[in-house]
């Protein structure tokens, strides 16, 4: 196959729909762009932060149908029909607000960077727990251990998440948990 006939072979835009914080979207864009450059340069949601583009820090983490990904391992085009939850989609959730009052709390939050990135983790794990069920350390920071934060040393950042789950078990106040 000669390099021309590749050219040829590859479309130069594609047209994507999906569902990005509870709206529809529909965009032409180049096969190859990421899922973090269309959430940050086409739709200015720039809560999903890029580190490493390599899927390492965990800092560009989203929702793609409930489940946590790296948005710059994925290519936009793969979230086709697909529900896509981004920082600013959770501003309003409930989880993602106890831990956001529990980071500042537990002194969670540096330079912010990480935030993003482990809120959506945070809260993905928090909301996947079975009813009454508790989350322990070692679990949190199992959990937590793909976002990485060269600030705070993680200990404020676990206990947040732990004050958080407590504060949504509907036993946490017999506990002493809620606030």
């Amino acid at each position: 196959m000669t390099l021309e006939a590749t050219d040829r072979a590859v479309p130069q835009r594609v047209s994507l729909s999906t569902t990005v914080n509870g709206r529809p979207v529909t965009v032409e864009i180049p096969p190859r762009l990421t899922l973090a450059d269309l959430l940050r340069e086409r739709l200015h949601l720039t809560g999903t932060h890029l580190g490493c583009e390599h899927g390492v820090c965990g800092a560009c983490t989203v929702l793609v149908d409930g489940r946590s990904v790296r948005s710059c391992l994925l290519f936009a085009v793969q979230v086709e029909g697909c529900e896509v939850v981004t920082v600013e989609g959770l501003g309003d959730n409930p989880t993602t607000s106890r831990l956001k009052s529990a980071m500042s709390r537990h002194h969670g939050l540096q330079c912010g960077f990480c935030t993003p990135g482990m809120l959506v983790t945070a809260t993905e794990l928090i909301e996947g727990q079975p009813p009454g069920a508790l989350l322990d350390e070692g679990h949190v920071r199992e959990t937590l251990s793909g976002n990485l934060c060269r600030c705070t040393g993680y200990q404020g950042i676990v206990r947040a998440v732990l004050d958080a789950a407590a504060e949504s078990s509907p036993e946490c106040c017999t506990r002493g948990g809620c606030r």
